[in-house]
């Protein structure tokens, strides 16, 4: 840390949030010497909306971040007290880690490990332009050269990235009352400034800036909320770790693990919202109501889409184990105080609740991600890199994701090596910046596994084993890391072998509990992982019971139990859920494998004009709405159109694939 600004450096990060948190150490971790400027230090690593990391696609991009060496899953392991793998019932590939925050804890962990970055120096200021050389004068070619503090100190670099969040001309509503900010600060009455001339020297590179906004709900005293009317939600023990150099371990003490409860709006609450939304703000975008999150929508906007509805969840989060603050995901507003003050009171529990923090929107500027390369540089400013909601995201783990690829280029081209992308095959960051680049967005982007096309190959998982070599050999993971996943690897064949070497006959199995028919058919435990039902604890128990199932060499020994009272296990510890998933899902990973190389290898195939995609039964109604309005020319075009999936790629190839009907 220190108080006098660098002359110069090979990389710029501007921003504290998560996405120059990750950008930051990318690029130190790249070997570039690396500033983070940051209004404030003390909030870097701030959770600006909720208390929480992960969720169905989200998780996937916290586990992608960390195989690459970033500092996200780290820190959430750090620094969670409520953890939950969502979609447990569901098949793996839609399972996603979550994990709620100590807020505190979240950010001095993060300004640790920022701290302890080699290479990284940290300066707090604020920004307030960019110097830019042009190559044959004003309309020339763009290069920027550097940054332009607020207190006229320059500091020089080849390389900017510019992570902003919502502080972009940003402005704070309440009601119909607002000021210039990009946030309010989380103890007190005040704000953060937000960027003004940043944005006024990006409107002069003539980059393509609009409007945005999202919401915040307001956080209430958990001293004053009924919870003895409300349905508890313990966290999952022992915690699942969400950083791969965790993986096999759990992260969190019993006693830091918190319960959750929630409550549900009801009719009164939607009447009150439906009275008063002549006073929600006036905003500029959006026709008036503002461009906001689609999937994360104000408690207005669920009232007005949905009226059928007669109550929408409410979880209540609290935000640290020593902080009254509580969190009510679910009803995001930004109405006046004393509407505020209705809304929450007229719910099951909070009856008597008191708000300790109003709830309100930020609207701010975004530049349209179209004019960016997959590498996240700016098209027409050569060095200058964005990440983060400057280009139309929402949530922390899309900022987190586009950070570490924005940071990790800015770091390579300073040393004259060539861009790390990663592609639509190969993880949810892929998927995240195609979908960005190519499509753009006019509403915050937030991530879901239905916008993958190879969600099974692309599991929570295994993002190490995607990822972590190719950041390896980038120059962008280090040595630990790589170490973990060649145990990692090893850790998994033993695994594989050991299912392999183990059979009995069907008779036995079936005795088991294992649904196939009581004969004398010899299986291996691999092939029984597929049968229905199977677990790899029951496959486990069979191979420590019965040891003359065994074939040479001779049985590995149990390892340890994984908790008090589980039952001993053979396979080891570490890559254990990988193997149980790759065996159970060869027959579909194969598969999954055939399709990617057939959609690629087909990707320019014509689709006729003719089409009649309403004729199609497997398409969904929003697919053939989607289909007929965009009148895609290729197989290409229909993948790029938001909310077509992988499967409706296959029947519309198979459809024009299909040999007409003979004629009699």
């Amino acid at each position: 840390m220190q108080s006098a600004a660098p002359s110069c450096a090979d990389v710029i990060v501007v921003g504290g949030g998560h996405a120059g948190c990750e950008a930051a150490a990318a690029a130190a971790r790249s070997g570039a010497r690396t500033v983070l400027v940051t209004q404030h230090v003390d909030t870097i690593g701030e959770m600006s909306c909720n208390p929480s990391i992960g969720g169905i696609g989200k998780g996937h991009l916290v586990r992608e971040v960390d195989a690459l060496d970033g500092l996200m899953g780290r820190v959430i392991d750090e620094a969670g007290i409520h953890f939950r793998m969502l979609n447990r019932r569901k098949g793996p590939a839609v399972q996603g880690p979550r994990a709620q925050a100590d807020r505190d804890l979240y950010r001095s962990a993060m300004l640790q490990e920022i701290r302890s970055c080699s290479g990284l120096t940290v300066h707090e200021g604020s920004v307030e332009d960019l110097l830019v050389d042009f190559a044959g004068g004003e309309g020339g070619t763009a290069r920027v050269s550097g940054i332009v503090m607020a207190d006229g100190d320059v500091i020089s670099a080849s390389r900017v990235v510019i992570t902003t969040g919502t502080f972009l001309r940003g402005v704070v509503h309440i009601g119909r009352s607002n000021r210039p900010a990009g946030r309010y600060l989380r103890d007190s009455d005040g704000v953060e400034a937000p960027c003004t001339a940043l944005a006024a020297t990006l409107q002069r590179l003539k980059l393509p800036l609009s409007r945005l906004k999202t919401g915040t709900p307001p956080r209430l005293d958990t001293n004053t909320i009924d919870y003895s009317l409300l349905e508890p939600q313990p966290s999952e023990e022992p915690p699942l770790p969400f950083s791969y150099l965790n993986e096999g371990g759990s992260v969190a003490q019993a006693d830091r693990l918190i319960t959750c409860y929630k409550t549900y709006t009801n009719q009164r609450t939607h009447a009150i919202v439906l009275a008063n939304k002549h006073q929600l703000p006036a905003y500029e975008s959006g026709d008036g109501k503002g461009a906001g999150p689609r999937y994360c929508p104000s408690l207005f906007s669920k009232v007005e889409r949905f009226p059928q509805r007669d109550g929408h969840m409410v979880w209540l989060e609290p935000e640290g184990l020593s902080t009254p603050y509580v969190y009510p995901n679910g009803i995001s507003s930004a109405f006046p105080l004393d509407v505020q003050e209705s809304l929450v009171r007229s719910m099951v529990g909070l009856e008597s609740a008191e708000i300790l923090k109003p709830a309100y929107d930020v609207e701010y500027d975004f530049v349209d991600p179209r004019c960016l390369h997959h590498s996240l540089e700016v098209r027409s400013c050569a060095g200058l890199y964005l990440a983060g909601q400057i280009i139309g995201t929402t949530g922390y783990e899309e900022a987190a994701s586009l950070g570490t690829i924005a940071g990790a280029n800015a770091g390579l081209a300073a040393a004259g090596r060539p861009p790390f992308t990663v592609g639509r095959h190969e993880g949810y960051i892929g998927v995240l910046i195609d979908d960005l680049v190519s499509r753009g967005t006019m509403e915050p982007y937030r991530m879901f596994t239905s916008r993958a096309e190879y969600r099974l190959l692309l599991r929570a998982d295994n993002a190490d084993q995607r990822l972590t070599a190719k950041g390896h050999e980038a120059g962008l993971v280090g040595e630990e890391r790589f170490e973990r996943l060649r145990e990692k690897q090893a850790s998994m064949e033993i695994g594989r072998q050991a299912l392999q070497r183990f059979f009995l006959p069907n008779s036995e199995w079936a005795a088991r509990g294992f649904g196939v028919k009581p004969n004398g058919e010899i299986r291996s435990a691999e092939q029984m992982l597929h049968v229905p039902k199977a677990e790899l604890s029951m496959v486990e128990e069979a191979m420590i019971e019965a040891p003359h199932g065994w074939r040479s060499p001779s049985p590995l020994p149990p390892t340890p139990a994984a908790a008090p009272g589980a039952p001993p296990r053979v396979l080891p510890t570490l890559g254990r859920e990988a193997v149980e998933i790759e065996v159970k899902y060869a027959n579909y990973l194969e598969r999954q494998e055939k399709e990617v190389n057939r959609l690629r290898e087909h990707e320019l195939l014509r689709i006729p004009s003719t089409i009649d995609y309403a004729s199609l039964p497997c398409l969904s109604q929003e697919e053939v709405e989607k289909l007929s309005a965009t009148q895609p020319a290729t197989l290409r075009d229909a993948g790029l159109i938001p909310g077509i999936t992988p499967k409706a790629l296959l029947y519309i190839f198979n459809e024009v694939k299909r040999p007409a009907p003979k004629r009699i």
